[in-house]
């Protein structure tokens, strides 16, 4: 099966609210989804977030990556499915730079999951014939931007009330002991309580904070320092009891052999857009395994339905993700992408999901109605 056809399209889609933390205040999602067509005219579509200050992309250096790179690589390429992951590390592997972009995982993430959707669907068969279950159903965590002390108590209750037990509260350098307090009276004792300071901390400031939060029995705190920071990383982490998670730092392969090597970390965030696509991710978390670490299955602020889909089938089949996150659909975005809505239900859960392909329908008029630009190439 070969690749005739390819088309990018950069979205805009607006937020139900603003989504602050303290990298980064966004009010809508600048995602980007692709589209293949194979020789028999089956379509597929992928999904990358580009994020400068994650792996140095933006949405141009992601259309150019794919229009320069990757299509030229994949056009009339004869695909096979049985070994496809395999197939498609060969033809498109992932690409590292050393200017501003670090790595271009977010394009080829897109380009990835959008042949294995068109792939799958050419050959009647679901992603999840690809990545077979392991659990049965997943729980899904909420989220508490940053805001005022009665703003974020105010959300602490709304998530309380839709049965959610794992929480993380985005945090930075102002009130974080006082937010804490405040969430933890409104969650009570048995909800599962982390941070994310998304490299807002020096190694004092952090180690300072987190072990004030003692208290407050927090699980987890995430990139608590500035990126690839390996060696204050292992300092904080003797200096602290709280686990540690690597999120902004393990972009690329390299980033995770540095963090086993300085000892610098409790548990991985694997997130598929950041990290390169379903094939690099599944290889992170059986680094993260062999190395005795944990690993989360997160999501970018402001996936549609179809990165939504792919992190449901991906946490699933690990099955043993200390936390996952997404699936937030219209809960974030105004209007999603598909046909059904892939957003989770009370407590969190999310159910398995079936059907050809990826397992969601693309409603192309949605597409179109959100799509900034729009760029089609074909053999």
């Amino acid at each position: 099966m070969k690749v005739v056809g390819l088309t990018i399209q950069p979205l805009r889609i607006p937020f139900v609210e603003r989504f602050q933390h303290s990298l980064k205040d966004r009010a809508a999602s600048d995602t980007v989804v692709v589209r293949v067509q194979l020789e028999d005219g089956t379509y597929g579509y992928g999904e990358g977030l580009p994020r400068p200050y994650v792996t140095g992309e933006t949405v141009e250096t992601l259309v150019t990556h794919v229009s320069e790179q990757l299509w030229p690589a994949l056009v009339d390429q004869k695909i096979f499915g049985d070994e496809l992951l395999a197939n498609l590390s060969e033809l498109i592997p992932t690409s590292t730079d050393d200017g501003p972009v670090r790595a271009h995982n977010s394009a080829r993430c897109a380009v990835e999951v959008a042949v294995v959707d068109a792939v799958l669907r050419s050959r009647a068969m679901g992603l999840h014939d690809l990545l077979p279950p392991t659990a049965d159903s997943l729980t899904y965590s909420g989220v508490i931007t940053a805001g005022d002390l009665e703003s974020v108590a105010r959300r602490a209750r709304q998530l309380m009330r839709v049965g959610l037990s794992h929480i993380k509260v985005k945090v930075g350098l102002e009130d974080t002991v006082e937010r804490i307090a405040a969430i933890r009276k409104e969650l009570g004792p048995d909800s599962v309580l982390r941070i994310d300071a998304n490299a807002a901390w020096t190694v004092d400031q952090a180690a300072e904070v987190l072990q004030a939060l003692e208290p407050y029995n927090v699980a987890s705190c995430e990139e608590p320092l500035a990126p690839q920071s390996w060696s204050d990383l292992a300092e904080l982490r003797q200096r602290v009891s709280t686990p540690l998670i690597a999120d902004e730092s393990l972009v690329t392969a390299s980033d995770a052999q540095q963090l086993v090597a300085h000892e610098a970390i409790d548990l991985f965030n694997i997130r598929l857009s950041k990290c390169g696509g379903i094939g690099p991710c599944l290889e992170l978390a059986a680094y993260a395994r062999e190395h005795g670490l944990g690993y989360q299955v997160g999501a970018h602020v402001g996936e549609t339905a179809l990165l939504s889909a792919v992190g449901r089938h991906f946490a699933a089949h690990l099955g043993d993700a200390r936390f996952v996150e997404g699936s937030y659909g219209t809960l974030l975005l105004t209007e999603d992408l598909s046909r059904t809505s892939l957003r989770f239900g009370h407590q969190g859960k999310g159910t398995l999901l079936k059907g050809p392909g990826l397992g969601v329908d693309i409603l192309e008029e949605r597409l179109e109605g959100y799509a900034v630009g729009r760029l089609e190439f074909s053999a």
